[in-house]
Protein backbone atom coordinates (compact mmCIF):
# COMPACT_ATOMS: atom_id res chain seq x y z
CA UNK A 1 0.00 0.00 0.00
CA UNK A 2 1.16 3.44 -0.98
CA UNK A 3 2.31 6.22 2.00
CA UNK A 4 -0.72 8.27 1.77
CA UNK A 5 -2.32 11.54 4.29
CA UNK A 6 -6.09 11.32 5.03
CA UNK A 7 -7.36 14.72 6.10
CA UNK A 8 -11.55 15.29 5.51
CA UNK A 9 -12.83 18.14 8.23
CA UNK A 10 -16.03 18.35 6.83
CA UNK A 11 -19.07 18.09 9.40
CA UNK A 12 -21.51 15.80 7.11
CA UNK A 13 -25.08 16.34 8.48
CA UNK A 14 -27.11 13.67 6.82
CA UNK A 15 -30.94 12.70 7.03
CA UNK A 16 -34.23 13.81 7.11
CA UNK A 17 -35.10 17.34 8.22
CA UNK A 18 -30.89 18.70 8.73
CA UNK A 19 -31.69 21.93 7.15
CA UNK A 20 -33.29 22.67 9.95
CA UNK A 21 -29.77 23.33 11.50
CA UNK A 22 -28.65 25.64 9.66
CA UNK A 23 -29.09 27.67 12.47
CA UNK A 24 -26.39 25.99 14.68
CA UNK A 25 -24.01 25.71 11.58
CA UNK A 26 -23.74 29.15 10.48
CA UNK A 27 -22.72 31.52 12.56
CA UNK A 28 -21.67 34.13 10.40
CA UNK A 29 -24.97 37.50 10.68
CA UNK A 30 -23.66 37.92 6.85
CA UNK A 31 -23.52 35.41 4.01
CA UNK A 32 -23.56 35.00 0.30
CA UNK A 33 -26.09 32.59 -0.60
CA UNK A 34 -25.32 30.77 -4.24
CA UNK A 35 -27.44 28.48 -6.02
CA UNK A 36 -28.06 26.98 -9.86
CA UNK A 37 -31.09 27.86 -12.55
CA UNK A 38 -33.47 28.04 -9.44
CA UNK A 39 -34.91 24.50 -8.83
CA UNK A 40 -34.40 25.73 -4.68
CA UNK A 41 -37.61 27.71 -5.05
CA UNK A 42 -39.65 24.69 -6.58
CA UNK A 43 -38.30 21.86 -4.01
CA UNK A 44 -39.01 23.67 -1.02
CA UNK A 45 -34.93 24.35 -0.24
CA UNK A 46 -34.91 27.78 -0.47
CA UNK A 47 -37.86 28.01 1.74
CA UNK A 48 -36.24 25.85 4.64
CA UNK A 49 -33.21 27.59 3.96
CA UNK A 50 -34.02 31.03 4.73
CA UNK A 51 -36.63 29.25 7.39
CA UNK A 52 -33.36 28.11 9.64
CA UNK A 53 -31.34 31.59 8.52
CA UNK A 54 -33.95 34.10 9.57
CA UNK A 55 -31.46 36.19 11.48
CA UNK A 56 -28.85 35.91 9.07
CA UNK A 57 -28.62 38.61 6.65
CA UNK A 58 -28.57 36.21 3.31
CA UNK A 59 -27.24 38.14 -0.22
CA UNK A 60 -28.28 35.57 -3.12
CA UNK A 61 -26.44 34.78 -6.12
CA UNK A 62 -28.28 32.75 -8.25
CA UNK A 63 -27.27 31.98 -12.11
CA UNK A 64 -24.30 29.29 -11.78
CA UNK A 65 -24.94 27.51 -14.57
CA UNK A 66 -24.62 23.05 -14.54
CA UNK A 67 -20.49 23.95 -15.81
CA UNK A 68 -19.65 26.92 -13.39
CA UNK A 69 -18.56 29.76 -15.78
CA UNK A 70 -15.37 31.66 -14.52
CA UNK A 71 -16.83 34.68 -15.88
CA UNK A 72 -20.21 34.15 -13.96
CA UNK A 73 -18.26 33.54 -10.79
CA UNK A 74 -16.09 36.53 -11.22
CA UNK A 75 -19.21 38.62 -10.32
CA UNK A 76 -19.80 37.11 -7.23
CA UNK A 77 -15.99 37.69 -6.16
CA UNK A 78 -16.99 41.13 -6.56
CA UNK A 79 -19.68 40.96 -4.32
CA UNK A 80 -18.41 39.73 -1.68
CA UNK A 81 -15.46 42.05 -1.74
CA UNK A 82 -18.00 44.90 -2.13
CA UNK A 83 -20.00 43.78 0.75
CA UNK A 84 -17.63 42.06 3.01
CA UNK A 85 -19.08 38.91 3.31
CA UNK A 86 -17.42 36.38 5.12
CA UNK A 87 -18.95 32.83 4.90
CA UNK A 88 -20.80 31.40 1.67
CA UNK A 89 -23.55 28.64 1.69
CA UNK A 90 -24.05 26.91 -1.16
CA UNK A 91 -27.42 25.46 -2.52
CA UNK A 92 -27.26 23.43 -5.05
CA UNK A 93 -25.72 20.20 -6.78
CA UNK A 94 -22.07 19.55 -7.35
CA UNK A 95 -21.70 23.03 -9.79
CA UNK A 96 -22.86 24.92 -7.62
CA UNK A 97 -20.57 23.62 -5.03
CA UNK A 98 -17.54 23.61 -7.46
CA UNK A 99 -18.24 26.77 -8.55
CA UNK A 100 -18.39 28.16 -5.09
CA UNK A 101 -15.32 26.28 -4.02
CA UNK A 102 -13.68 29.03 -6.66
CA UNK A 103 -15.21 31.80 -5.51
CA UNK A 104 -13.89 30.82 -2.06
CA UNK A 105 -10.36 30.54 -3.24
CA UNK A 106 -10.43 33.79 -5.32
CA UNK A 107 -11.64 36.49 -3.31
CA UNK A 108 -8.45 37.22 -1.41
CA UNK A 109 -6.13 36.29 -4.78
CA UNK A 110 -3.67 38.38 -5.65
CA UNK A 111 -2.85 37.88 -9.20
CA UNK A 112 -4.78 36.69 -12.29
CA UNK A 113 -7.65 34.74 -11.21
CA UNK A 114 -7.32 32.52 -14.22
CA UNK A 115 -4.72 31.34 -13.15
CA UNK A 116 -5.69 29.53 -10.30
CA UNK A 117 -6.96 27.15 -13.19
CA UNK A 118 -4.29 27.68 -15.86
CA UNK A 119 -1.39 27.17 -13.01
CA UNK A 120 -3.31 24.04 -11.01
CA UNK A 121 -2.74 26.63 -7.58
CA UNK A 122 -3.14 24.53 -4.82
CA UNK A 123 -5.00 26.47 -1.75
CA UNK A 124 -3.78 24.91 1.74
CA UNK A 125 -4.13 28.05 3.70
CA UNK A 126 -7.54 28.37 5.33
CA UNK A 127 -7.18 32.14 6.48
CA UNK A 128 -6.24 32.86 2.72
CA UNK A 129 -10.23 31.80 1.62
CA UNK A 130 -13.63 32.77 2.43
CA UNK A 131 -15.23 29.30 4.46
CA UNK A 132 -18.22 27.70 3.17
CA UNK A 133 -20.96 25.02 3.85
CA UNK A 134 -23.12 23.41 1.48
CA UNK A 135 -26.72 22.05 1.12
CA UNK A 136 -26.89 19.36 -1.22
CA UNK A 137 -29.80 19.37 -3.39
CA UNK A 138 -28.37 17.08 -6.34
CA UNK A 139 -25.89 14.04 -5.42
CA UNK A 140 -23.60 12.99 -8.26
CA UNK A 141 -20.04 14.22 -7.55
CA UNK A 142 -18.83 14.41 -4.05
CA UNK A 143 -18.20 18.23 -3.81
CA UNK A 144 -20.03 18.32 -0.80
CA UNK A 145 -16.89 16.15 1.47
CA UNK A 146 -14.20 16.90 -0.88
CA UNK A 147 -11.76 19.89 -1.85
CA UNK A 148 -11.96 19.92 -5.58
CA UNK A 149 -13.82 21.83 -7.85
CA UNK A 150 -13.77 22.18 -11.88
CA UNK A 151 -14.71 25.74 -13.46
CA UNK A 152 -15.13 26.32 -17.06
CA UNK A 153 -13.75 29.39 -19.15
CA UNK A 154 -16.24 30.19 -21.65
CA UNK A 155 -13.93 32.59 -23.78
CA UNK A 156 -11.47 29.65 -24.40
CA UNK A 157 -13.76 26.52 -23.70
CA UNK A 158 -11.71 25.21 -21.57
CA UNK A 159 -12.61 23.07 -18.49
CA UNK A 160 -10.22 23.15 -15.75
CA UNK A 161 -9.39 22.09 -11.96
CA UNK A 162 -8.51 23.59 -8.56
CA UNK A 163 -8.35 22.27 -5.18
CA UNK A 164 -6.33 21.90 -1.60
CA UNK A 165 -6.94 21.43 1.69
CA UNK A 166 -8.35 24.75 2.35
CA UNK A 167 -11.71 23.82 0.05
CA UNK A 168 -13.24 21.69 2.29
CA UNK A 169 -16.53 22.72 2.86
CA UNK A 170 -17.02 23.57 6.79
CA UNK A 171 -20.25 21.40 6.89
CA UNK A 172 -22.41 19.58 4.32
CA UNK A 173 -26.22 19.18 4.89
CA UNK A 174 -27.57 15.83 2.97
CA UNK A 175 -31.07 15.34 2.89
CA UNK A 176 -32.00 12.43 0.55
CA UNK A 177 -35.48 13.30 0.30
CA UNK A 178 -34.35 16.60 -2.13
CA UNK A 179 -34.05 13.65 -5.20
CA UNK A 180 -38.08 13.22 -5.10
CA UNK A 181 -38.27 16.47 -7.26
CA UNK A 182 -34.96 15.91 -9.64
CA UNK A 183 -35.89 15.28 -13.12
CA UNK A 184 -35.35 11.90 -14.58
CA UNK A 185 -32.01 12.83 -16.41
CA UNK A 186 -30.39 14.48 -13.60
CA UNK A 187 -30.88 11.06 -11.53
CA UNK A 188 -29.44 9.17 -14.26
CA UNK A 189 -26.32 11.50 -14.32
CA UNK A 190 -25.40 11.07 -10.69
CA UNK A 191 -25.74 7.48 -10.78
CA UNK A 192 -23.12 6.99 -13.68
CA UNK A 193 -20.80 10.15 -12.44
CA UNK A 194 -20.85 7.89 -8.78
CA UNK A 195 -19.77 4.84 -10.98
CA UNK A 196 -17.23 6.57 -12.61
CA UNK A 197 -15.40 8.48 -10.00
CA UNK A 198 -14.90 5.05 -8.76
CA UNK A 199 -14.11 3.04 -11.44
CA UNK A 200 -11.21 5.99 -11.97
CA UNK A 201 -9.55 5.21 -8.40
CA UNK A 202 -10.49 1.47 -8.87
CA UNK A 203 -9.35 0.28 -12.25
CA UNK A 204 -6.51 0.52 -12.70
CA UNK A 205 -3.59 -2.17 -12.18
CA UNK A 206 -3.99 -4.72 -9.32
CA UNK A 207 -1.83 -3.32 -5.56
CA UNK A 208 -2.03 -4.55 -2.00
CA UNK A 209 -4.52 -1.96 -0.38
CA UNK A 210 -7.16 -4.68 -0.08
CA UNK A 211 -9.59 -2.66 1.72
CA UNK A 212 -9.57 0.11 -0.13
CA UNK A 213 -10.54 -1.99 -3.41
CA UNK A 214 -13.52 -3.98 -0.99
CA UNK A 215 -14.64 -0.48 -0.39
CA UNK A 216 -14.86 0.12 -4.21
CA UNK A 217 -16.41 -3.12 -5.01
CA UNK A 218 -19.14 -2.38 -2.40
CA UNK A 219 -19.96 1.00 -3.93
CA UNK A 220 -20.31 -0.15 -7.41
CA UNK A 221 -22.46 -3.02 -6.38
CA UNK A 222 -24.98 -0.93 -4.56
CA UNK A 223 -25.01 1.23 -7.58
CA UNK A 224 -26.08 -1.51 -9.63
CA UNK A 225 -28.16 -2.45 -7.31
CA UNK A 226 -30.39 0.35 -6.42
CA UNK A 227 -29.15 2.67 -9.26
CA UNK A 228 -31.94 2.21 -11.97
CA UNK A 229 -34.40 1.51 -8.84
CA UNK A 230 -33.97 4.81 -7.77
CA UNK A 231 -34.26 6.81 -10.68
CA UNK A 232 -37.80 5.50 -11.65
CA UNK A 233 -38.58 5.77 -7.45
CA UNK A 234 -36.96 8.64 -5.66
CA UNK A 235 -39.10 8.96 -3.52
CA UNK A 236 -38.37 5.54 -2.02
CA UNK A 237 -36.10 6.71 0.97
CA UNK A 238 -34.69 3.47 1.02
CA UNK A 239 -33.18 3.81 -2.36
CA UNK A 240 -32.23 7.44 -1.90
CA UNK A 241 -30.44 7.60 1.48
CA UNK A 242 -28.11 4.84 -0.58
CA UNK A 243 -27.80 6.44 -3.54
CA UNK A 244 -26.44 9.76 -1.99
CA UNK A 245 -24.34 7.83 0.57
CA UNK A 246 -23.03 6.30 -2.54
CA UNK A 247 -22.46 9.39 -4.47
CA UNK A 248 -20.46 11.28 -0.94
CA UNK A 249 -18.11 8.17 -0.81
CA UNK A 250 -17.28 7.76 -3.72
CA UNK A 251 -14.91 10.74 -4.35
CA UNK A 252 -15.14 12.12 -0.38
CA UNK A 253 -11.03 11.36 -0.08
CA UNK A 254 -10.97 7.22 0.78
CA UNK A 255 -11.04 5.78 -2.01
CA UNK A 256 -8.27 6.99 -3.34
CA UNK A 257 -6.01 6.48 -0.41
CA UNK A 258 -2.32 4.23 -0.85
CA UNK A 259 -3.50 3.21 -4.22
CA UNK A 260 -3.07 4.24 -8.04
CA UNK A 261 -5.64 6.45 -9.69
CA UNK A 262 -6.76 6.98 -13.75
CA UNK A 263 -8.95 9.79 -14.32
CA UNK A 264 -8.03 10.36 -18.26
CA UNK A 265 -11.49 9.79 -18.76
CA UNK A 266 -11.95 12.54 -16.67
CA UNK A 267 -9.88 14.80 -18.63
CA UNK A 268 -11.18 13.52 -21.72
CA UNK A 269 -14.71 13.80 -21.03
CA UNK A 270 -14.16 17.35 -19.84
CA UNK A 271 -12.97 18.61 -23.13
CA UNK A 272 -16.45 16.70 -24.58
CA UNK A 273 -18.37 18.89 -22.03
CA UNK A 274 -16.76 22.27 -22.74
CA UNK A 275 -16.55 21.47 -26.74
CA UNK A 276 -20.82 20.51 -26.91
CA UNK A 277 -21.93 21.29 -23.54
CA UNK A 278 -22.64 17.36 -23.07
CA UNK A 279 -23.72 16.65 -19.54
CA UNK A 280 -20.41 15.63 -17.33
CA UNK A 281 -21.87 12.18 -16.79
CA UNK A 282 -22.74 11.53 -20.48
CA UNK A 283 -19.25 12.32 -21.30
CA UNK A 284 -17.69 9.71 -19.30
CA UNK A 285 -20.30 7.04 -20.04
CA UNK A 286 -19.59 7.83 -23.85
CA UNK A 287 -15.50 7.88 -23.20
CA UNK A 288 -15.11 5.66 -20.13
CA UNK A 289 -15.68 1.67 -22.11
CA UNK A 290 -13.94 2.79 -24.72
CA UNK A 291 -10.75 3.41 -22.61
CA UNK A 292 -10.75 0.42 -21.04
CA UNK A 293 -11.02 -1.47 -24.43
CA UNK A 294 -7.93 0.69 -25.56
CA UNK A 295 -5.70 -0.48 -22.61
CA UNK A 296 -6.81 -3.06 -22.12
CA UNK A 297 -3.79 -5.05 -21.55
CA UNK A 298 -2.49 -2.46 -19.11
CA UNK A 299 -5.76 -3.13 -17.21
CA UNK A 300 -6.39 -6.48 -17.52
CA UNK A 301 -5.62 -7.66 -14.08
CA UNK A 302 -7.90 -5.49 -12.81
CA UNK A 303 -10.80 -5.56 -15.28
CA UNK A 304 -10.91 -9.78 -14.44
CA UNK A 305 -11.42 -9.02 -10.73
CA UNK A 306 -14.05 -6.46 -11.35
CA UNK A 307 -15.61 -8.67 -13.74
CA UNK A 308 -15.60 -11.65 -11.03
CA UNK A 309 -16.45 -9.60 -8.16
CA UNK A 310 -19.07 -6.69 -9.40
CA UNK A 311 -20.71 -8.59 -12.06
CA UNK A 312 -19.92 -12.18 -11.20
CA UNK A 313 -18.36 -13.00 -14.27
CA UNK A 314 -16.84 -16.56 -14.85
CA UNK A 315 -14.73 -17.91 -17.60
CA UNK A 316 -11.04 -17.83 -18.72
CA UNK A 317 -9.76 -14.27 -17.75
CA UNK A 318 -9.56 -12.53 -21.37
CA UNK A 319 -13.58 -13.60 -21.77
CA UNK A 320 -14.01 -12.10 -18.29
CA UNK A 321 -12.30 -8.51 -18.19
CA UNK A 322 -14.04 -8.25 -22.18
CA UNK A 323 -17.49 -8.82 -20.65
CA UNK A 324 -16.53 -6.51 -18.13
CA UNK A 325 -16.61 -3.75 -20.00
CA UNK A 326 -19.80 -4.91 -21.82
CA UNK A 327 -21.47 -4.90 -18.38
CA UNK A 328 -20.50 -1.65 -17.62
CA UNK A 329 -21.68 0.22 -20.77
CA UNK A 330 -25.02 -2.21 -20.91
CA UNK A 331 -25.05 -0.78 -16.89
CA UNK A 332 -24.94 2.57 -18.51
CA UNK A 333 -27.64 2.40 -21.52
CA UNK A 334 -29.63 0.45 -18.58
CA UNK A 335 -29.81 4.20 -16.52
CA UNK A 336 -30.71 6.26 -19.62
CA UNK A 337 -26.88 7.00 -21.24
CA UNK A 338 -26.54 7.10 -25.23
CA UNK A 339 -22.86 5.80 -25.38
CA UNK A 340 -21.88 7.06 -28.50
CA UNK A 341 -20.77 10.72 -28.77
CA UNK A 342 -22.71 10.75 -32.37
CA UNK A 343 -25.92 9.87 -29.99
CA UNK A 344 -25.00 13.05 -28.15
CA UNK A 345 -23.81 15.59 -30.69
CA UNK A 346 -23.64 16.14 -34.21
CA UNK A 347 -20.73 17.56 -36.22
CA UNK A 348 -17.78 15.79 -33.72
CA UNK A 349 -15.93 14.45 -36.78
CA UNK A 350 -12.70 16.35 -35.69
CA UNK A 351 -12.86 16.16 -31.87
CA UNK A 352 -10.47 13.55 -31.98
CA UNK A 353 -7.52 15.75 -33.13
CA UNK A 354 -8.61 18.85 -31.61
CA UNK A 355 -8.72 17.30 -27.78
CA UNK A 356 -5.28 15.82 -28.73
CA UNK A 357 -4.12 19.61 -29.75
CA UNK A 358 -4.75 20.78 -26.97
CA UNK A 359 -3.63 18.03 -24.59
CA UNK A 360 -0.42 18.53 -26.79
CA UNK A 361 -0.43 22.42 -25.85
CA UNK A 362 -0.82 21.78 -22.29
CA UNK A 363 1.82 19.31 -21.77
CA UNK A 364 -0.41 16.38 -21.29
CA UNK A 365 1.14 13.79 -22.79
CA UNK A 366 0.58 10.88 -20.90
CA UNK A 367 -2.44 10.36 -18.91
CA UNK A 368 -3.43 7.75 -16.28
CA UNK A 369 -1.86 5.70 -13.78
CA UNK A 370 1.06 4.78 -15.79
CA UNK A 371 1.06 8.04 -17.88
CA UNK A 372 0.32 5.37 -20.96
CA UNK A 373 -2.36 7.41 -22.58
CA UNK A 374 -0.66 8.75 -24.47
CA UNK A 375 -1.86 11.29 -27.36
CA UNK A 376 -1.72 8.48 -29.81
CA UNK A 377 -4.35 6.40 -27.45
CA UNK A 378 -6.62 9.91 -26.96
CA UNK A 379 -7.20 9.55 -30.35
CA UNK A 380 -7.96 6.16 -30.62
CA UNK A 381 -10.44 6.52 -27.63
CA UNK A 382 -11.78 9.45 -28.86
CA UNK A 383 -12.64 7.88 -32.29
CA UNK A 384 -13.53 4.88 -30.55
CA UNK A 385 -16.39 6.48 -29.10
CA UNK A 386 -17.66 8.36 -32.50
Amino acid sequence: MNNFELYNPVNYVFGKGQIAKLSDLVTSKKILLTYGGGSIFKNGVYEQVKAALSGVEIIEFGGIEPNPRFETLMKAIEIIRKEKIDFILAVGGGSVIDGTKFISATVHFEGNEADILHKRILFKDTSKVVPFGTVLTLPATGSEMNSGAVVTIEATQEKLTLGGSALFPVFSIVDPTVIESLPKRQLQNGVVDAFTHVMEQYLTYNHDALLQDRIAEGILQTLVEIGPKVIENPTDYRLASNFVWCATMALNGLLNKGVPTDWATHMIGHELTALYEIDHARTLAIIGPNLYKVMFDSKKEKLVQYGKRVWNLTGTDEKIAQKAIEKTTEFFQSVGMKTKLSENTENYQETASFIVNRFEERGWKGLGEKQLVTLDKVKEIVEMSY
